[in-house]
């Protein structure tokens, strides 16, 4: 058993964890997790494909490869079939028939190329050569070809290769199109290839970048998006959409091949390149024959899913905020294709969560869908022809199922506390319900048999004005009933989102357990997951209740004899980091506090931000032009001379949704006014600390900090960061499994 790093100061375990042979969780524990995905059902649904990810840590890199599984015999048929060490097998894609897959690799060179191999195992076999690699790859439902783009992102083509002798024969060109190849999607038939692409190509632009002018310009202009249908028999092409007033940035297909539903977007820079502009998209109807395009929704600032087709071919729906007033939860509209202009019906509306939609029914009669529902996530079934909303499983934990299109069949994902997420495959819808009818697909780490975990558990306290909250409460490993333990209160991001019942959540609490910390996950006032009022109960005041909520949560743990009051710390990120600075500016409650790209100036944070929209919702729904209070009085930083919390801060360089200055003040004003504070700046251009070694890097520091000040031990040193090069797995044999 290799030591346990990263808990520094290891609590005394129960003597019957330690005859069991288990030890704690740590940070480079979750760094070494294996991950499945890529889950592929054969035609028949008898085998499943999927890729398994290895960490190879000493490389800071993932590599992936091919398994099979049949599905009937579950875990003990999994097999292994690509063994290219350093290398990656990506995306393998069944044929029509199941006598072959697909995948794509690097294993030949520095780019993916396609390959063709049997279930059964033998030599993987080269079917591609393109310059630059290729991209996307599928086969047509009607087996008679595979499609795939190739080139550089740029100049990127589609190109066909006959399936029939898929490995003697030679792909050809299908688009010579003068412009790249955006998204693209093939009829059900099989027949043509619906794409999106740029009516120009920027050439001076792309020179200046090549010549190393590359200047970033904000809100830069762009060509605008058009659809094209491309004949897979002929490769001949026809423009589908026309116009110079506005671009087609996404699309669905009817099964029939007879409509696509079309996402549009104004031609504007502003609203083109932000983050909100999904926003700003409306839903459109397109005739694909006549080429008549008929505008669906007219909803500025309100986000609608895609369009769904209905199996039946009459109905189309999509989803959106209820009656269209923004954030509100989604409900589903529904309308004939054929009753141009009419009423839409709208689905779900006395159902206190969201109504969205995953897939229809055969008989397109009901529309199955996931949602949060308390600290879980399940799967609800929407009754079209009655308008009810009914719940169809009812797990503690994380459970998310979609359906495979050919086989009928239901995949399904599942973590809870003590599972790590795994999947399985079901026969019918109607199995969902009943875990023993499940055969399970995937293991990727069996190795958390020997990991101690903390239990856990929803709980529910009164806020103070007497409405409920609830959260996750994670139990030390060998948790003594009557005994105060250390509290870490862990604030997850969003709002718009909650801590559920999987594995190892709130920012790997499990290590927080295995060190005899007691972990407190709030799901406070703006989470999801607990009604429509829940969410709203932040706006226009976007701190007061949700503190009030994360308060009485600790008061709560305190009053039962669970919590020591004097030991606690209070960590978060995005949102999280938000509650975690108003925290630290009104109250010396917490001992330590680590602050992730949180912000402290909400007037500053409008114009930084590549969201503003959702903050002016938020902050009294207005711009801060001309009345700053609002927002001024929403903001960590007009309370900071009542900080006295020693306070860590992390942010990634170029973080666009809570940039770095925004942790730069807050650092600034806690150095002057004297109270301890570190700040770790992460390399980067994401709102998430993009590699695993800074992730772990940041747990470690994170929790050096909690000990330091809340225990009065331990403290951040660099050897223990730098060691885990020698203390892990290298050997990527050693690491995989099914």
């Amino acid at each position: 058993m290799r030591p346990y790093p990263f808990v520094a100061g290891v609590l005394a375990l129960p003597a019957t964890l330690l005859a069991q042979g288990q030890r704690p969780m740590t940070f480079l524990d979750q760094q070494l997790m294996k991950n499945a995905g890529s889950l592929e059902l054969s035609p028949t649904g008898d085998r499943a494909l999927y890729t398994l990810s290895v960490p190879n840590w000493k490389e800071a890199k993932r590599y992936t490869d091919v398994f099979v599984v049949n599905t009937s015999g579950g875990l003990s048929t999994t097999r292994q079939l690509t063994f290219t060490r350093d290398k990656n097998e990506n995306t393998p894609r069944w044929s029509p028939d199941g006598s072959f897959f697909v995948f794509s690799s690097n294993r030949d060179g520095a780019t993916n190329q396609l390959y063709v191999m049997r279930p059964d195992g033998g030599e993987a076999q080269k079917i591609t050569d393109a310059k630059d690699g290729v991209g996307n790859y599928a086969f047509t439902r009607d087996g008679r070809s595979l499609v795939f783009a190739a080139g550089k992102s740029e100049e990127q083509q589609l190109w066909t290769l006959p399936v029939a002798g898929i490995t003697e024969g030679k792909a050809t060109p299908l688009t010579k199109h003068a412009t790249p190849i955006g998204n693209w999607q093939l009829s059900r038939d099989g027949r043509r290839v619906f794409f999106i692409a740029a009516d120009s190509v920027d050439h001076a632009n792309k020179e200046r970048m090549e010549k190393k002018f590359d200047v970033r310009i904000r809100n830069e202009d762009i060509p605008l998006n058009h659809l094209w249908m491309v004949d897979i028999a002929s490769a001949s092409e026809k423009r589908l959409t026309q116009g110079a007033d506005f671009s087609v940035e996404g699309m669905s297909l009817s099964d029939d091949g007879k409509w696509a539903g079309v996402r549009i977007m104004p031609n504007d820079r502003y609203v083109r390149t932000v983050n909100e502009a999904g926003n700003s998209a409306d839903l459109h109807l397109l005739n694909i024959e006549s080429g008549n395009l008929e505008r669906l929704t007219n909803n500025q600032n309100i986000g609608e899913s895609t369009l769904s087709f209905a199996p039946d071919g009459r109905t189309m729906a999509f989803s959106a905020s209820d009656d269209f007033v923004y954030f509100k939860s989604n409900k589903v509209y529904t309308r004939a294709i054929a009753d141009v202009g009419g009423k839409w019906t709208k689905l779900g509306g006395s159902y206190d969560g969201d109504v969205t939609i995953g897939w229809w029914s055969a008989d397109s009669k009901t529309i199955y869908y996931g949602d949060g529902v308390r600290a879980t996530t399940q799967l609800m079934a929407l009754d079209v022809a009655s308008n009810t909303v009914k719940q169809v499983t009812d797990y503690k934990a994380s459970f998310n199922a979609t359906r495979d299109q050919v086989s009928g069949k239901l995949l399904i994902t599942y973590a809870d506390p003590k599972t790590p997420t795994v999947h399985f495959v079901a026969d019918r819808v109607e199995d969902a319900a009943t875990r023993s009818t499940w055969k399970q697909l995937t293991n990727a780490n069996p190795q958390i048999a020997e990991i101690a975990l903390g239990d856990e558990e929803e709980i529910c306290w009164a806020s103070v004005d007497k409405k409920q909250t609830c959260g996750i409460l994670v139990k030390p490993v060998g948790y003594q009933e009557g005994k105060r333990y250390p509290l870490i209160v862990a604030i997850h991001g969003g709002p718009q989102s909650a801590d559920v019942l999987g594995f190892n959540g709130g920012y790997g609490a499990q290590a927080y357990a295995g060190d005899g910390y007691m972990v407190l996950k709030p799901n406070y006032r703006g989470s999801t997951n607990y009604g429509e009022a829940h969410k709203w109960g932040i706006v226009n005041d976007y701190f007061k209740k949700g503190y009030e909520d994360i308060m009485t949560g600790v008061d709560q743990l305190i009053s039962k004899g669970m919590v020591d009051g004097d030991k606690m710390g209070v960590l978060g990120w995005s949102a999280g980091g938000h509650w975690t600075n108003w925290i630290i500016t009104h109250n010396t409650r917490f001992k330590a506090a680590s602050s992730g790209a949180g912000t402290v100036n909400w007037i500053s944070m409008y114009a930084q931000s590549d969201m503003q929209y959702v903050r002016m919702h938020y902050l009294g729904n207005k711009l801060p032009y001309g009345d700053f209070e609002p927002y001024w009085k929403q903001s960590p930083i007009r309370y900071i001379t009542a900080a006295k919390t020693p306070t860590m801060i992390h942010v990634v360089d170029g973080d666009p949704r809570v940039p770095r200055p925004q942790s730069e003040e807050l650092h600034m004003a806690l150095k002057k006014l004297n109270v301890p504070t570190e700040l770790f700046v992460y390399p980067g251009m994401t709102h998430g600390i993009p590699d695993a070694r800074n992730q772990l890097l940041k747990s470690v520091a994170e929790k050096a900090w909690m000990d330091k000040w809340i225990l009065g031990k331990g403290g951040f040193k660099w050897q223990d960061v730098l060691k885990t090069l020698e203390e892990s797995p290298t050997s990527r044999a050693a690491t995989t499994s099914p």
